[in-house]
């Protein structure tokens, strides 16, 4: 089931993807003929019926992860319009999924696509919008801003104001300089991928770049007073999330920890942190 809300002339198309007792809502966006995002291939089915309703004429993605590209396969083949990403996500989309099991379980199996790579500038039919690089999550991450009306589409870069687990190879540092790019910008809204619709958007952005900032503080103050990067981990996150067991590890509280101290220390290697 696939429920529609509508702010600030933007379509929100909700998906709702459970497994078990876990759940996550999804959502993708249409305004002035342009998706952004196409949800997981699990809700393809649920997603073809308002696709084939809405009018756009290209989809933009705000990166390659599976839950945001799911569906792109079936829009090429079937409303044959022109797809677009960071450059660094065009070779990932064009292979086959290469992410752990547990992960297609819960998205789907994407199939392989053909997208050409984003600008600094992407135009929809009457709209201008700035594309902003936001790695940190993904290294091929992007936000969209219509500066005439201060709207954001920020993909995977909110989530929530807190950040209690991270994927392995994301990076605290760079998502914090993410965040500092976009706040420079003028803009109220956010319109978030797993969270929808926030009409104050930069104030939230604002409080979970504190949030990281203080958190950062915190684990180098730690390891600076002798504490192991396991031991911080253990006094800062001291409940551990199902998604830690469910994912082997590639969520996990840890890697907040070594994504912080590889930044700042002289041995950067999240191996060669683990070891101290």
């Amino acid at each position: 089931m696939i429920h529609i809300h509508h702010h600030e002339d933007v379509a929100c198309l909700e998906g709702i993807v459970r497994v078990g007792d876990w759940e996550s809502g999804i959502y993708v966006y249409v305004t002035d003929g342009m998706l952004v995002d196409t949800g997981p291939k699990v809700l393809e089915q649920a997603l073809i019926h308002r696709f084939q309703e809405a009018s756009f004429d290209s989809v933009v993605l705000t990166h390659s992860h599976e839950d945001h590209v799911g569906t792109a396969s079936w829009i090429a083949q079937h409303k044959q319009v022109p797809l677009f990403i960071h450059e660094k996500g065009m070779e990932i989309c064009s292979q086959k999924a290469q992410y752990p099991f547990y992960r297609k379980l819960t998205w789907g199996i994407r199939d392989p696509f053909v997208a050409q790579p984003l600008g600094d500038i992407h135009h929809s039919r009457s709209i201008e919008w700035k594309v902003l690089y936001t790695p940190g999550h993904a290294q091929d991450h992007v936000a969209l801003l219509d500066k005439r009306t201060g709207r954001l589409f920020c993909g995977d870069l909110f989530m929530g104001v807190k950040t209690k687990v991270i994927l392995r190879e994301e990076s605290i540092p760079t998502l914090m300089n993410s965040l500092r790019t976009v706040l420079a910008c003028d803009f109220k809204s956010i319109f978030c991928a797993h969270s929808g619709y926030h009409p104050d958007g930069k104030i939230r952005l604002q409080q979970k770049l504190e949030h990281l900032e203080n958190l950062s503080g915190e684990i180098l103050h730690l390891h600076s007073q002798g504490l192991s990067p396991h031991e911080i981990n253990k006094q800062l996150f001291p409940s551990k999330p199902p998604i830690i067991a469910a994912s082997s590890g590639e969520f996990d509280s840890l890697h907040i920890v070594t994504s912080v101290l590889a930044e700042r220390l002289p041995f950067p290697a999240p191996d060669s942190i683990l070891e101290g």
